[in-house]
């Protein structure tokens, strides 16, 4: 059975930095599409950004330039490194992830439990 699980959130100042981490397992992630999604309160859902089997990676254009997605395969984890942090960031981040990089944008097969990142002003 597939399993996502994030580490990483936190409380921060506005300007600072965090990265998450995503681990995988029951599956074989090399050629799985991942991605990290944010839900703040009273908003729905959205992909912040997201990297497919080969390394293309797309991001949100309020994260971009800021937040850096990666994997290593050899560990099954991706990461999502959020440098310049600003109050709007404040979310719940769930990793995720699907066979088909189309699919993991509008609904991926797989989820984490989530991680809360607050950024106070």
């Amino acid at each position: 059975q597939v399993q996502l699980v994030e580490s990483g959130g936190g409380l921060v100042q506005a300007g600072d930095s965090l990265r998450l981490s995503c681990a995988a397992s029951g599956g074989t992630f090399s050629s799985y599409a991942m991605g990290w999604f944010r839900q703040a309160p009273g908003k729905e859902r959205d992909v912040a950004a997201a990297i497919t089997w080969d390394g293309s990676t797309y991001y949100a254009d309020s994260v971009k330039g800021r937040f850096t997605i990666s994997r290593d395969i050899s560990k099954n984890t991706v990461y999502l490194q959020m440098n310049s942090l600003k109050p709007e960031d404040t979310a719940v981040y769930y990793c995720a992830a699907d066979r088909t990089y189309s699919v993991l944008r509008r609904a991926p097969a797989y989820w984490g439990q989530g991680t809360q990142v607050t950024v106070s002003s």
